[in-house]
C-alpha cells in the first residue's frame, strides 16, 4: 500500500459507489483495491460532499438565471471595453489638436 498511484474519477466513483451500496465493507475494498482506509473515507465524505452540492446548486431555473446573468456582465464588459477604446482614441485626437488662439 505504499504506493503512489493514480486512480481516475470512474474507478474512484466505481470504488465508493460499491462501498455505499454494502457490496464491499471498507477494510474489503481496502485490502482488493489496495488502497488504504483513510483513501477511501476521504474519497466517499468528498463524493458526498459533491452530490450535496449538486443538489443545493443543480436546480435548472437557477442554473439558467446565472448563465443569463454571466452572458449579461460579459456584454456589458464588452459594451465597456469598447467605450473605453473610444473615449482613449478621443483623448489622443485632442491632445494632437493644435492650441487654440486667443482672438
Amino acid at each position: 500500500m505504499g504506493k503512489n498511484r493514480k486512480h481516475s474519477p470512474e474507478a474512484k466513483v466505481r470504488i465508493v459507489l460499491e462501498i455505499l451500496r454494502g457490496e464491499k465493507s471498507v477494510a474489503q475494498a481496502s485490502r482488493e483495491y489496495r488502497i488504504k482506509d483513510s483513501l477511501l473515507y476521504r474519497w466517499r465524505e468528498q463524493f458526498l460532499e459533491g452530490g450535496r452540492q449538486a443538489f443545493a446548486y443543480g436546480q435548472p431555473a437557477e442554473l439558467k438565471r446565472r448563465a443569463d446573468k454571466v452572458a449579461e456582465l460579459e456584454r456589458l464588459v464588452g459594451k465597456l471595453t469598447m467605450h473605453l477604446e473610444i473615449a482613449k482614441k478621443a483623448s489622443h485626437y485632442v491632445r494632437s489638436l493644435p492650441p487654440e488662439s486667443e482672438s
